[in-house]
């Protein structure tokens, strides 16, 4: 590949995310392909593979871009304001998650094979935003919430994480699903995941 200045490589890599995202509004994780997303870009695919080497690279790429985002909104909070309430923490931490839809989303449905089939150096630069997101929910809580011990800031992270990998799938219900509870006879009460979040988030802090 011809050496591009830094402006370029992250504007055509830019440009196949933007194509990746447009297409996942109407397609399936598993139909979504290189040669599909190629079509919405001025790249061919074997161009695309010099930036990203499979479909999975890219959404790993998406799901960094917002959660970096996620943390410049959580800092956001935490330096604007001198004090908060639990309930004011929940509120928070629910919008600041809910204004990131592509998270809830990507992760309740596609993030064990995004991880497995994307280089190693690729899921290192994913794990930093993650990181990143981890400490700055932490630095919400040390601010906010100081009745709470290291050990218990520790369990709400661990508790509240693996949570938001099944938001998604209770607060965006097809009506096909919806049928079938009915045929089922499992009743079904709709739920945002903004009032999701926010309920699990106030009975961690207690």
């Amino acid at each position: 590949m011809p050496k591009l200045s830094p402006e370029m490589t992250n504007a055509r890599r830019d440009e196949i995310i933007a194509a990746c995202e447009t297409l996942y509004e109407r397609m399936g994780f598993k139909d979504l392909t290189l040669k599909e997303i190629a079509k919405y870009t001025s790249l061919s695919r074997p161009s695309i593979y010099n930036y990203f080497e499979t479909k999975e690279e890219i959404f790993l790429a998406i799901l960094q871009r917002e959660y970096w985002s996620w943390v410049e909104a959580l800092n956001r909070e935490i330096e604007e304001n001198d004090a908060m309430t639990n309930d004011k923490v929940a509120e928070v931490i629910a919008r600041t998650l809910c204004d990131h839809p592509q998270i809830l989303k990507i992760v309740s449905m596609n993030h064990y094979d995004m991880e497995a089939n994307s280089r190693e150096e690729r899921l290192i630069e994913f794990k930093k935003s993650y990181g990143a997101t981890l400490k700055a929910v932490d630095r919400l809580l040390t601010k906010f919430c100081r009745d709470m011990t290291a050990q218990d800031r520790q369990a709400f992270l661990y508790s509240f994480f693996p949570f938001i990998y099944g938001i998604y799938p209770y607060t965006v219900v097809t009506e096909k699903q919806k049928r079938a509870m009915e045929q089922a006879i499992v009743p079904y009460v709709y739920y945002s995941a903004y009032d999701l979040t926010y309920q699990f988030v106030k009975k961690l802090l207690g």
